[in-house]
């Protein structure tokens, strides 16, 4: 029996993008509060009765978030254009060694309604 785990966590963020609708305000710097949240899937551990530790969890995206938290994302090494997929995207690869595996990556903004999930 698998079950999956998951942690929503936030980060506030600015950045710029090249779009098409919208251009001159999205070329500019502006900010965001992101959400993101991560699912791990597996059994439970018959000697703890968890999934995985959520402590150990919150750890790991501890990381993540302060590769992304309060920075420019047009200059986050490894992110690629500041998209909702390619944050998505990111956290999965930050997050690729953990154990029981991660199954799921989602990232929103909710002022705007705004969301994106990797299904992994």
């Amino acid at each position: 029996m698998n079950f999956d785990v998951s942690q929503r966590f936030y980060f506030e963020a600015a950045h710029t993008l090249n779009r098409c609708i919208d251009t001159a305000s999205s070329r500019r710097v502006h900010g965001h509060t992101y959400q993101a949240e991560v699912t791990v899937r597996g059994p439970r551990d018959p000697a703890t009765g968890m999934v995985i530790d959520i402590g150990l969890l919150q750890r790991e995206i501890a990381g993540v978030r302060e590769a992304l938290d309060h920075v420019l994302l047009d200059e986050v090494p490894d992110l690629g254009t500041p998209t909702l997929e390619n944050l998505c995207a990111y956290v999965a690869r930050r997050l690729q060694a953990l154990q029981p595996p991660l199954v799921a990556v989602r990232v929103w903004r909710e002022a705007s309604g705004d969301s994106c999930c990797l299904r992994l």
